[in-house]
């Protein structure tokens, strides 16, 4: 027998509801909302399986978006990757400014290689299948590191940092050792006995670092003649 609807259950004629278009800031809001759930998801499986073995289908599954959403977004695997990398340098210049002292900016390293949201692991992942060929993403990076070496020279002719030290090596004993807990989580593991996400040894192993780059980069006290001699 066929449902029969009380007036209660009808639309008054001339009052059937419509379908609100959203407004052009709630459609920029959606939008930015989901390339950064694509982003996430990104990070997530490139650092995983690096970028060679990382596959859109799996980025778009994870991210819960069509597949054909990061190509309209990102243009293909790529521009994706390149964005990750411009996402990083802009949350760094916003954490990391150049005035932070040398030590807390090892120490902000350490806590940002350890957060899933950022890849510490994609730089690994970058070094075992580097091919000698940078591309532009590489290009923006090392522009990034000139800068970085020319305000660690800045700091060396204020007196900050002992000048005997090159602000290149420096650089780069600092993110080497700064994305030690996730390139290296099982020699971590085995070396601290805990888990390297953990937040008491994320902590710990910052100012530990920072104890040392502190040490190598203070300029050391002048000599005092010996008396004796």
């Amino acid at each position: 027998m066929a449902t029969q609807h009380t007036p209660q259950d009808q639309e008054p004629a001339g009052r059937q509801r419509t379908r609100r278009s959203p407004a052009p800031h709630e459609r920029q809001r959606d939008a930015e909302r989901t390339k950064a759930r694509i982003l996430d998801a990104a990070v997530e499986v490139f650092s995983a399986k690096g970028f060679d073995r990382a596959r859109v289908t799996d980025i778009a599954e994870r991210a819960g978006v069509n597949q054909q959403l990061i190509s309209y977004y990102f243009n293909s695997k790529e521009g994706l990757y390149r964005e990750i990398g411009r996402r990083w340098r802009a949350y760094e210049a916003e954490t990391m400014p150049d005035d932070l002292d040398f030590a807390e900016q090892i120490k902000h390293g350490v806590r940002a290689s350890v957060d899933p949201r950022l890849g510490g692991r994609l730089l690994a992942w970058d070094g075992l299948y580097d091919t000698g060929e940078d591309d532009e993403e590489a290009r923006e990076r090392n522009a990034q590191f000139q800068h970085e070496v020319q305000v660690l020279r800045e700091r060396q002719r204020a007196g900050e940092i002992d000048d005997r030290f090159d602000p290149a090596a420096l650089i780069l004993i600092g993110l080497s050792a700064g994305n030690a807990l996730a390139v290296y989580p099982h020699l971590a593991r085995g070396l601290f006995d805990t888990d390297t996400v953990s937040p008491e040894l994320v902590e710990h192993y910052a100012e530990q670092l920072a104890q040392v780059i502190s040490s190598l980069s203070a300029v050391a006290p002048p000599r005092v003649p010996d008396s004796h001699k």
